[in-house]
């Protein structure tokens, strides 16, 4: 077995039995969104330097100053997998707003991913310590999808905790 592949494997093991915990104790939005107001701004999400699929570091403060929709998500997740499409789509209609993806997933995995489909926002590759940021975010259970929506300021405003209901994010994009 590739050396490599082992702690990706447990990686993916540990998400997807999270994934089933999440499931079975739902964490409300309103707690997610309690977890967030209690936050300071934006816990150095800005200050991040993540890779991007070509292997070049990004400055995620690039984003400051516009309203920002954050989405943790890896390869091997199907609902992530299956609302990246939406969140193209939604990209390409949204003026003012950003989307990026932070994939908890290995830097090849999510640039053939990247290579594979056309994603309209920028991926950046975070690994197994994007965990740690998107639980420093309010995802206290450590599933995915993951993602959090940010105002002008870099203040995250409001998290969601599985797959996205496009529905619900415009309208809280709509408050802004």
């Amino acid at each position: 077995m590739n050396k490599n592949l082992s702690p990706v494997l447990i990686l993916a093991i540990s998400f997807m039995l999270g994934g089933a915990y999440v499931g079975y104790k739902h964490y409300s939005a309103q707690q997610a969104e309690a977890a967030a107001a209690a936050r300071p701004a934006d816990l150095g999400l800005f200050e991040q330097l993540l890779p991007d699929t070509a292997g070049v570091p990004q400055p995620l403060s690039q984003w400051k100053g516009k309203p920002l929709i954050v989405n943790f998500w890896a390869t091997w997740c199907a609902p992530c997998v299956d609302e990246m499409p939406e969140l193209s789509k939604l990209q390409s209609k949204l003026k003012d707003t950003q989307i990026i993806g932070i994939g908890i997933d290995t830097a090849e995995n999510i640039r053939n991913f990247g290579s594979k489909y056309q994603i309209a926002y920028p991926l950046y590759v975070a690994g197994a310590n994007g965990v740690e940021l998107s639980r420093q975010l309010g995802n206290r259970n450590g599933g995915l999808p993951f993602t959090v929506l940010f105002d002008r300021n870099g203040t995250p405003v409001r998290t969601y905790l599985g797959r996205l209901h496009l529905d619900q994010l415009r309208d809280d994009l709509a408050k802004l």
